[in-house]
């Protein structure tokens, strides 16, 4: 055996991960079967052997389940791997050890995937030549005094985006599309349009190798991210330098923070890239595949799925718990994001047999860590093995993607009967779901559109999904998408069916940004992109999915009215508002904080199921707010509105109607009073007015 490069030393357990430290490098990692561990050198990322293999010993390089080993002098910008070697007895004790594996570190905050094959880490045998592998890195980052942003969610406006498609198509003109720096080009539209926060589709290292035979075989790959393989690590595929990507991800940051934008990031906590019992080995399947995955309880070689994606993390057994918390904190500390949304959260509701627990240890430590507690938390409060838990996920601080009120929005405004009573509870905060637990509007997030669907424009544009191009024989995706195509499906020459299209989505857009809540929008919708149909373009790195710059002129009087509805939530603080409505006026108020009207005054037709009427008063929160009346009709006929007398000195203007096609949004130097009476409302509209001094 020849002798070792470098001088090595015991090491410490309590430092996972490599750590750069005076004189060397720490190594630290977990397994509970392993028997024998070898940590793996590299000279570069494209190397094909290691240059140095050490060999620890389990008498001075084994603490309780941790291997650990420090070597003395070594460079920063190694690259490494791990091999892991002991029980494998899977049926019984669930341990999938492989000595011929080359296993990433779990803890990795820099790794590199240019020579990944993931069907070499499925297949028997060595793969040491395709295996994904982490960096040595420091730390020496100027964040020049930056520091996470804090906006109260409910003063936010969310704006969902993918991080490479943002600028991948070439029409975005900047100068490293599809990356973190390409982002940092487009932040003065994103500052114009007036949201508040991003929230990025997964920028944690993914598998973009990770989607079924048949989708591969047409040359496509896992574009949406949603199958992490590293928790600690940004996806090198968004960087210029992929091995400069964390500095890269720290500057975007940085960025958006000089412009008063706070970032959320998508986590996917709920399942990994390694699939089930035929999916690679990556990282956690041999490290500790029985700690970190539900097995099955009596042949522990099958994996119990609650996430239709062939494993899922088993995130309330203590070790797992505190690796999730610790990634959360890593981005908060280290990486200064602001906020996260989980992805299949209900799936982390569920304790070790798999029941949902409503003290569920993961939530409950994130909820309540002193470290996380300015960080919003969001939850998809469902998984995929029937756990719907919108109004009702543990905890209090959480807030949830609220797939009802998307639900009962889209029906409404396609023209749904019988739906006011609820659509009234949704544009006011959803109470029914959240006031009885001592939740709050912000719990609700409110949104009509995300990646996982039609964009707005197919929204109303299609009545099924074209999934086609996918490869799955239009299988995949949702097949109940509450759309309206307005009297053709997909693309038309008509213009009444274009003129239709467009007032729809001014209905939703306006709608969104009317109800108490957070509304949360997708990108490209402010300029009606297209996916041509395709509900589920999780696989479509290419211009299906990628934003359209040359949309921004082209449907300029849809951005233009997009920034003008947010602009109008921002400036009235009673839609806003941190505690739900009550129906009585405020301290200081004559009026109530909200009365309810139908086509007459304060008579709502609650109990007509043909009614697609709904009306309101919203009176002011603060000093010289002035009030707002609003009509709802999603009939298919006008209809004639009664409006209350504005209060003495006060008039109506006219602020919104969709049914306009031009000038649909009124800027308040621009509004004039409007003679009292009724208001006619159009067919499939809405009105919107605010009382200015006669």
């Amino acid at each position: 055996m020849r002798p070792l490069r470098y001088r090595v030393q015991p090491g410490s357990w309590d430092a996972a991960g490599a750590t750069v430290m005076n004189g060397g490098v720490n190594f630290c990692v977990f397994s509970r079967y392993a028997e024998r561990m070898q940590l793996l050198l590299f000279e570069n990322s494209e190397s094909q052997d290691p240059y140095e293999v050490i060999q620890l010993d389990p008498r001075s390089n084994r603490t309780f389940f941790f291997w650990h080993v420090f070597v003395e002098n070594l460079s920063e910008g190694t690259f490494y791997n791990w091999r892991a070697d002991g029980r494998s007895d899977t049926r019984l004790t669930g341990s999938r050890l492989d000595p011929e594996k080359a296993l990433l570190d779990p803890w990795a905050t820099t790794i590199s995937d240019r020579l990944w094959d993931r069907q070499a880490a499925c297949r028997p045998g060595d793969n040491v030549e395709t295996a994904i592998r982490g960096q040595v890195v420091g730390d020496t980052y100027d964040w020049e005094d930056d520091k996470p942003l804090f906006v109260p969610l409910n003063d936010a406006v969310i704006y969902e985006m993918h991080v490479g498609g943002f600028t991948r198509h070439p029409s975005s003109g900047v100068t490293h599309p599809g990356t973190f720096e390409g982002i940092i080009e487009k932040i003065p539209y994103l500052q114009d349009l007036g949201i508040t926060h991003v929230e990025l589709m997964p920028v944690m290292a993914f598998d973009v190798q990770d989607v079924p035979p048949q989708t591969a075989k047409l040359g496509l790959e896992n574009y949406w991210g949603y199958s992490t393989h590293s928790f600690f690590a940004p996806h090198p595929g968004f960087a210029v330098t992929a091995i400069h990507a964390r500095d890269e991800f720290r500057d975007m940051i940085k960025a958006f923070h000089k412009a008063g934008i706070g970032v959320i990031l998508d986590v996917v906590f709920n399942h990994t890239a390694e699939g089930g019992s035929d999916g690679p080995v990556i990282s956690f399947k041999a490290f500790g595949n029985e700690i970190f995955y539900h097995l099955d309880f009596e042949d522990r070689r099958k994996y119990r799925d609650y996430t239709g994606c062939g494993n899922t993390m088993n995130c309330n057994h203590p070790m797992v718990t505190r690796f999730l918390v610790d990634a959360l904190l890593y981005w908060v500390r280290h990486m200064h994001v602001d906020g996260f949304r989980f992805d299949l959260a209900s799936a982390l509701a569920r304790g070790e047999d798999g029941h949902p627990q409503y003290h569920a240890p993961v939530l409950w430590s994130i909820e309540l860590s002193p470290s996380l507690s300015r960080a919003h938390i969001i939850a998809e409060a469902w998984d995929a093995a029937g756990l719907y838990q919108v109004g009702d996920f543990p905890g209090y601080r959480w807030s949830e993607w609220n797939g009802r009120y998307r639900d009962v929005i889209r029906g409404f405004v396609r023209g749904d009967p019988g739906l006011i009573p609820e659509v009234a509870t949704r544009i006011s905060g959803s109470s029914d779901m959240y006031e009885s637990r001592g939740r709050l509007p912000m719990n609700s997030i409110n949104f009509v559109t995300c990646h996982d669907g039609f964009t707005l424009h197919d929204l109303v544009s299609y009545n099924q999904k074209h999934n086609e191009a996918n490869g799955e024989g239009n299988r995949d995706g949702h097949d109940d998408n509450l759309s309206w195509n307005c009297g053709c499906e997909g693309p038309t020459d008509d213009p009444e069916i274009q003129r239709l299209r467009r007032r729809q989505a001014r209905n939703f857009i306006s709608i969104l940004m009317l109800s108490q809540g957070v509304p949360m929008l997708l990108s490209g919708d402010e300029v009606l992109r297209s996916k041509l149909g395709n509900n589920n373009t999780y696989c479509q790195n290419n211009e299906l999915s990628w934003s359209d710059w040359a949309l921004v002129e082209k449907n300029r009087d849809m951005l233009d009215f997009v920034r003008a509805m947010i602009a109008l939530r921002r400036r009235h603080p009673a839609i806003t508002r941190d505690r739900f409505l009550t129906g009585k006026p405020e301290r200081g108020q004559k009026l109530p904080d909200i009365t309810w009207h139908g086509i007459g005054l304060e008579r709502p037709e609650w109990d007509d199921p043909t009614n697609r009427a709904l009306a309101f008063t919203l009176a002011g929160k603060v000093e010289d707010e002035p009030p707002m009346h609003v009509m709802f009709n999603m009939d298919v006929e006008s209809q004639e509105f009664a409006v209350p007398p504005p209060a003495p000195g006060l008039s109506w203007c006219l602020a919104v109607d969709t049914a306009l096609d031009q000038d649909a949004v009124v800027a308040p130097a621009e509004q004039r009073p409007m003679p009292p009476g009724r208001v006619r409302v159009g067919s499939h509209s809405l009105v919107v007015l605010e009382a200015r001094p006669a």
